[in-house]
């Protein structure tokens, strides 16, 4: 209870501060980079864990593979995780790598559980102006789709991929072994599967067929709408919306 108490208030006291109502403020993505057999992860575990209960935040959990060697083997771990974290570094100008590391909005960093500094982040971000929205549609064949559309008249990038992100709303994990033996973790949107399905120039509104199903039975999924540096390497997340 008391480490719960404190991050409920700095949560309330954050999002209470926002000069906007729920429905004008864009969905800000924060990916954690985390691992069960990190003895540092499970207070970044549970900010996440909080993070969900708001319309307005996508938390994604990425759990990486590189402290699986110290004792446990994480159960959710994916190299493509780690891959996609590295690629994070090179965007930030550095090669190291760490958990739990929280990138929001794809362009800011913060240690996953230091709580006051997450949230001052997250903050700015829900504060910006909306510049791209998501809406889902069908199609007159009744087959879900995409919609992308510009709210601005200044120029947006011009490699923008279109992601459908995959995810287990919540998983709980008994820890046997390595440095969080004998804890049970309880992860939130565990990411099981990110995928491209298609491109936009930032131009003139597009749709895109979802698939159908758009995750696999007991899982959700989300779209994520995400620029490319000029190295290639995932940049700003401009919208995202989640699926029902």
């Amino acid at each position: 209870m008391k480490a719960v108490l404190p991050l409920f208030l700095v949560c309330a006291a954050w999002f209470g501060a926002l000069p906007v109502t729920a429905q004008e403020r864009p969905v800000t993505v924060v990916e954690l980079f985390t691992s069960q057999g990190c003895s540092s992860c499970p207070p970044a575990d549970a900010l996440l864990g909080k993070l969900v209960e708001y319309d307005n935040i996508l938390p994604l959990a990425m759990h990486v593979d590189y402290w699986d060697y110290i004792g446990w083997k994480d159960t959710f771990a994916k190299a493509a995780h780690t891959k996609r974290q590295k690629a994070y570094a090179y965007g930030f100008g550095t090669r190291s790598i760490y958990t739990p590391q929280m990138v929001i909005g794809g362009i800011d960093q913060a240690v996953g559980s230091h709580v006051v500094e997450v949230m001052d982040v997250i903050h700015r971000h829900q504060a910006k102006t909306p510049r791209v929205v998501l809406q889902t549609t069908t199609s007159d064949a009744g087959a879900p789709r995409l919609r992308v559309a510009r709210m601005t008249h200044r120029a947006l990038p011009g490699n923008i991929l279109v992601q459908i992100v995959r995810f287990w709303p919540m998983a709980q994990v008994n820890i046997s072994r390595g440095e969080n033996a004998g804890l049970s973790i309880t992860s939130t949107n565990v990411v099981t599967d990110i995928q491209g399905f298609g491109a936009w120039d930032g131009m003139e509104t597009v749709e895109f067929d979802l698939p159908v199903p758009v995750a696999p039975e007991g899982q959700s999924a989300a779209i994520v709408l995400q620029t490319a540096t000029k190295g290639g390497y995932p940049g700003e997340i401009l919208a995202a919306i989640k699926l029902n």
